[in-house]
């Protein structure tokens, strides 16, 4: 089966061994998306609903560099910090998505690997093979 990778460039994909995006086949694997800018700065600082569109528009930067997009998603999981937030990120993921409505997951963590960030989101998407 033929693999492509997308990288964000940062330093720790080689070392921790991850991409940030895997196409095989006609799914794409989308790793844990935080909203961060192209300089690796956060995103949205203390506000769930900015964060959730940021990491959004990161996925899809992600699933552009293989030739998908938001549309192809079937599923996403949601990682906050604070589950009682989950309206305004819930409209913020509704905003993107639509009529897409994909299978979503929303869970509450302890913390994520910075003490700015509320939301860390996984996109799966399936495309033409």
């Amino acid at each position: 089966m033929d693999r492509q990778r997308v990288s964000s460039g940062t330093e720790w994909e080689p070392i921790v061994g991850y991409s940030r995006a895997v196409r095989a086949g006609d799914q794409i694997h989308v790793a844990g998306t935080t909203a961060t800018d192209e300089d690796g700065d956060v995103v949205g600082a203390g506000d769930p609903a900015a964060q959730t569109r940021q990491a959004i528009a990161n996925v899809e930067e992600a699933l552009g560099a293989l030739d998908a997009d938001l549309t192809d998603v079937v599923r996403t999981r949601l990682y906050v910090t604070d589950v009682d937030d989950w309206e305004a990120i819930g409209r913020a993921h509704g905003e993107a998505f639509g009529d897409v409505r994909p299978a979503a997951t929303m869970v509450e963590v302890s913390r994520l690997i910075d003490p700015e960030l509320l939301v860390e989101i996984e996109a799966v998407a399936v495309v033409e093979d």
